[in-house]
């Protein structure tokens, strides 16, 4: 697109750089913000980046909430953006979240959950109100000590007390490894990769859970909340949700054998939602799956509300709300294509504007020179009926 160059554009844009450098970096009498105070005391912000720049490293989310001036989608296009610039050593083995040294795990459905309960870092049973406490300095907290669940083992999934009686759906992909339905992964196919691979629809259900992991936060949410008010047939429940540490494994190929190379931290979650049946399917429940880098719950969430309402193709329910609508969904819910497509607007359009400006002068031009034609035409047929009625008359 053509661009009309500005005298002096340069050096004002310059100034701009230089003016936002001193903006974010504030006061020069207060202490400037550290990375690592924000990797520690803003964590679920850290994480929100991570997980929408499609990027696990808590440092370097730390430094792009910074460079951002604390605008968090700009902080996401920032990491996205490094990511592209790494080379691609190793592909991972599917993670096995049944394996977790879990911080937090709960269930809505079951209050005997098998393997317990834990409720972790939450704000659920706070009152909102503003602590004023945390305005004074050197706030002191003390974490309670830890417990059973803060050892790596083995924990039975709420789900599958359900798939034991029939009564739920298993997944068609996506999370099937983490759920042991499939013995041998490797004789799968690969799946979808959306950082190689442009998204097209119809598309299957790996492609779909990558495109929502890294979505927004905010359009998930809506999305979630207007299939709970109706638009979509969306009757969720919270099977489970888990908070922990997970190991990440390689294999490589010079070595032949599988190694760890970090534990990070990732967030579950798995709704079960009525499902009424078909002439093929019995009544039962389905299930909808979210998982993201960090303590991201809500995100985790609205991701798994939205995979359900992805798939009423597949269980041949009628498509009624725009969150069941797979193009609508998966091409609107990236911030980073969005921002950009929206924000390019304050970019200059001068070329642009003069064509549609001349063009809507000539609209103009012609309609009152067409209004005029008619407003004459009106006339002389109004004096030749009078003329008419004086001659009658006469």
């Amino acid at each position: 697109m053509p661009y009309v160059a500005v005298k002096g554009g340069e050096q004002a844009i310059r100034n701009a750089e230089a003016l936002l450098k001193a903006k974010r970096r504030g006061d020069q009498a207060v202490p400037e913000l550290s990375l690592e105070q924000i990797k520690q005391q803003m964590q679920l912000a850290v994480n929100r980046v991570m997980a929408e720049g499609s990027l696990y490293d808590p440092d370097l989310a730390a430094l792009a909430i910074k460079q951002a001036w604390g605008d968090l989608v700009e902080a996401a296009f920032l990491l996205r953006a490094y990511r592209t610039t790494l080379p691609r050593l190793y592909y991972s083995k599917p993670l096995d979240t049944s394996v977790m040294t879990i911080q937090r795990r709960i269930s809505a459905i079951f209050k005997e959950a098998p393997g317990g309960q834990k409720l972790g870092p939450t704000f659920d049973y706070i009152h909102r109100l503003l602590d004023f406490k945390l305005a004074a300095e050197d706030n002191d907290f003390v974490a309670p000590g830890s417990d059973k669940f803060d050892i790596k083992e083995s924990t039975p999934r709420v789900a599958h007390t359900l798939a034991q009686e029939g009564l739920v759906i298993p997944p068609s992909d996506g999370e099937n490894n983490n759920n042991h339905a499939i013995e041998d992964s490797t004789q799968q196919a690969a799946p979808f990769d959306i950082t190689r691979q442009s998204l097209t629809t119809p598309t299957q259900r790996d492609a779909r859970l990558q495109n929502l992991a890294r979505g927004d936060e905010g359009f998930l949410l809506s999305m979630a909340y207007s299939t709970q008010r109706g638009y979509g047939k969306n009757h969720p429940f919270a099977g489970e949700i888990r908070m922990g540490e997970v190991e990440v494994v390689i294999c490589p190929e010079e070595l032949g054998f599988e190694i760890a190379i970090a534990d990070i931290t990732v967030t579950e979650v798995q709704m079960v939602n009525q499902f009424k049946g078909s002439k093929e399917i019995p009544p039962q429940f389905t299930q909808g799956y979210g998982l993201t880098f960090g303590y991201n719950e809500r995100k985790a969430m609205a991701m798994a509300l939205v995979d359900r309402a992805l798939q009423a193709k597949d269980l041949g329910e009628s498509i009624d709300g725009p969150a069941q609508d797979e193009e609508f969904v998966l091409y609107h819910s990236d911030n980073i294509e969005a921002q950009g497509f929206v924000q390019h607007l304050k970019l200059p359009h001068y070329i642009d504007f003069q064509a549609e400006l001349n063009l809507i002068r000539k609209l103009r031009s012609d309609y009152e020179r067409n209004q005029d034609l008619a407003n004459s035409a009106s006339a002389n047929a109004e004096h030749g009926v009078s003329n008419s009625q004086e001659v009658t008359t006469a």
